[in-house]
């Protein structure tokens, strides 16, 4: 698919899980186990996908999944596997390696989107995985990972993202942004403060990476907001302002953490919205 510029690729870095309960909040399991059977510990298939852009003169990747620093402990809990998907054999498919990347585009600092920013070298020393990049992330986001709530500070590790300020290759947005002609950061507080999801458009096409908004489609409907968020109420009064805008104008929506839904559109119906359009961007790179 393209927009604008860019050509637009997935890019898988990884398969995890999470728990059902905590993916679904005051949600019964009766209800969301329907759609996302979990395992003998109640946890969901995930996954940790990634957005590439390429331009003549640019190639941006958005998020990065959990990369390779955690401990087995924590890769056990959340069944972290990259036996079949690492980012680096995602960019291979696209003829691209980690220091072909120009910029990164950070939609938050949770570790399973920003986990793989860096690497441990020889000396088991946090490195830049994309050593020629910019790293983009909101000033407002970046503070509070800097000192995160005791509800939220497992999902900060400073290994992840503090050498890229120490390196000089950091940049800060503050509050909704124009990247470039094509490429907007919009914020949304009610998961964490300041996450940005990243809008994609030209003339003919709008594509929102929705990150933690609505990080699989069974995270639609209005009442299936994750137990994560530390505003859950903000996070419903962000879905009534999205939603309506991407059915009237026919958004198409990218997922982070879907197992098995990549790209959709949404139509308005009696009961809210519903699902249509079920895509790979492979799939629409060809048909569009």
């Amino acid at each position: 698919m393209q927009i604008g510029n860019y050509k637009l690729y997935s890019v898988q870095t990884g398969l995890f899980r999470l728990d059902g309960g905590a993916m679904f909040g005051v949600v019964p399991k009766p209800l969301w186990s329907r759609t996302n059977p979990p395992d003998e510990l109640n946890r969901i298939d995930m996954c940790m996908r990634s957005l590439l852009l390429v331009s003549d003169k640019k190639k941006i990747l958005i998020d990065n999944g959990a990369g390779y620093k955690m401990s087995k402990k924590l890769n056990e809990i959340y069944g972290v596997d990259h036996s079949t998907y690492t980012f680096e054999n995602g960019l291979r498919e696209h003829k691209l390696a980690a220091e072909d990347i120009t910029d990164v585009i950070l939609t938050h600092l949770h570790f399973d989107h920003a986990g793989g920013s860096t690497k441990y070298n020889e000396d088991h020393e946090p490195v830049l995985s994309f050593p020629n990049a910019v790293y983009h992330v909101q000033k407002k986001h970046w503070d509070w990972g800097q000192n995160p709530s005791e509800r939220d500070k497992a999902s900060f590790m400073p290994q992840n993202y503090d050498p890229i300020k120490a390196k000089g290759q950091l940049n800060f947005f503050d509050g909704d942004s124009i990247f470039d002609d094509h490429i907007t950061l919009l914020t949304v507080n009610g998961h964490t403060p300041a996450m940005q999801l990243v809008k994609i458009k030209d003339d003919n096409n709008t594509l929102l990476f929705t990150a933690d908004l609505f990080p699989t489609i069974s995270h639609i409907p209005l009442a299936y907001i994750m137990g994560y968020d530390l505003y859950p109420l903000t996070t419903l009064d962000e879905k009534k302002k999205f939603l309506p805008q991407i059915v009237k104008e026919n958004w198409l929506l990218f997922f982070e953490h879907d197992a098995f839904t990549e790209t959709c559109n949404l139509a308005a119906n009696d009961k809210g919205f519903s699902v249509i359009n079920k895509m790979n961007l492979s799939e629409r790179k060809q048909s569009e």
